[in-house]
């Protein structure tokens, strides 16, 4: 289990500078809204096949990579409804948006937390699905650990959360090598029960902004999560406007095949093995 990664604490200097208070009587309006933009960080491991390379030919990667480890995202929301996208990024070298990464990454998310309702649009190898489920249940644990974002006061939060439950829509050659493993054995429920990972995730949310929504698939605190750590990746609030002069709009996405996220999981796993299957066929003709 990797632990929560520090490394981009310096992005508080940042969110000091473009966080501002809370407007007049904002917390108690019928009609409360905001938007909050999110600065995402992810370290990069590069493990033995790193250690093979030069400091330069590291760096090259890194920078080869930049796209997938340093994102923006923005969080639009009022007292009950929330919805989070990626904000779309122009890749360095090529000028194009990274297409092939967006497979595995997350689409645009819509969550209710009065009804404890989860939509999101995934886009996967030309197909479109409209994923629908309950929102990730978490056991926070309250602290009362307290620092500052911006002009906000924030709490500290911890929980343990199953690791394949946060990537639910991504895929990695070692869930195919279990999914593999476990149903070649006839025993998946024990197989999972027995290799499930867990991720420590630290956040930080502040009581002066009384909503319980949070970036990515963390939610459910007594307040809007400002940073959120968990892995090798960091979340930074670093732009927080509420009430805004014109009103903002939360949809759910309505497009694609109706799925749960158990259901695409197993999609993603299937078309990988057939991909594998496929490439393997080649190689040995």
């Amino acid at each position: 289990m990797k632990p929560v990664n520090f490394t981009f604490k310096c992005l508080l200097s940042l969110a000091l500078m473009t966080l501002s208070p809370i407007a007049g009587n904002a917390q108690g309006a019928k009609d409360f809204q905001g938007q909050a933009t999110y600065i995402s960080k992810s370290s990069l491991d590069l493990g033995d096949w790193g250690a093979r390379l030069s400091e330069e030919q590291k760096k090259q990667v890194k920078a080869q990579l930049k796209n997938r480890l340093e994102k923006t995202y923005t969080l639009t929301f009022n007292k009950t409804e929330s919805f989070f996208k990626e904000n779309d990024k122009l890749d360095a070298i090529s000028g194009a948006t990274d297409s092939w990464g967006k497979n595995f990454a997350a689409g645009d998310q819509y969550k209710n937390v009065k009804t404890n309702a989860q939509i999101q649009e995934q886009e996967f190898y030309g197909k479109r699905f409209l994923v629908k489920d309950s929102l990730q249940p978490i056991s926070w644990k309250l602290g009362s650990e307290t620092k500052q974002i911006g002009d906000y006061t924030c709490f500290k939060a911890t929980a343990s959360i199953p690791t394949n439950e946060l990537t639910w829509y991504s895929f990695s050659w070692d869930k195919l090598r279990q999914n593999s493993s476990a149903t070649a054995e006839g025993t998946q429920e024990t197989a999972s029960e027995e290799t499930l990972q867990l991720t420590e995730v630290e956040a930080w949310y502040s009581p002066q902004i009384p909503v319980g929504h949070g970036p990515s698939e963390y939610w459910g605190l007594p307040g809007l999560i400002l940073e959120v750590s968990a892995g090798d990746t960091t979340m930074l609030c670093s732009k927080l406007v509420l009430n805004p002069a014109e009103r903002l709009e939360i949809k759910a996405p309505e497009k694609g095949k109706d799925i749960t996220k158990t259901q695409y999981q197993a999609t993603i796993v299937e078309k990988m093995k057939e991909f594998r299957s496929n490439r393997t066929g080649r190689s040995r003709g």
